[in-house]
């Protein structure tokens, strides 16, 4: 199971300490490559974006009306974190009631 977010991140970090057997990767420092970003664009849509993080605030009108992967692309911080693929390759995005429970089976 790998988790993708960033290290100082705090959900990404308790995502981590629940599954601990899972790999976290920071996102800045491995950004996603471009078939797995495209197939969690595919799954998740306008939701793989992070629209109330400060990355988001910081960009201006025209980098905000770029398309989401090649934002994705460029700020990889843009992403909604965390995004987990699970040992059987599903991928599970955000660390709300839904995925926990998919996840820890609670």
């Amino acid at each position: 199971m790998k988790i993708y977010g960033l290290k100082n991140c705090d959900t990404c970090r308790k995502a981590a300490k629940a599954l601990a057997a899972a790999e976290l990767v920071d996102i800045r420092i491995a950004p996603l490559d471009s078939a797995l970003r495209d197939a969690a664009y595919a799954q998740f849509g306008a939701a793989l974006v992070n629209t109330r993080s400060t990355t988001w605030r910081g960009l201006d009108e025209a980098e905000r009306a770029r398309p989401a992967l090649e934002l994705l692309t460029d700020h990889p911080a843009l992403m909604k974190r965390p995004l987990i693929i699970d040992d059987q390759g599903a991928l599970h995005l955000g660390w709300g009631k839904d995925v926990q429970a998919a996840l820890l089976g609670k």
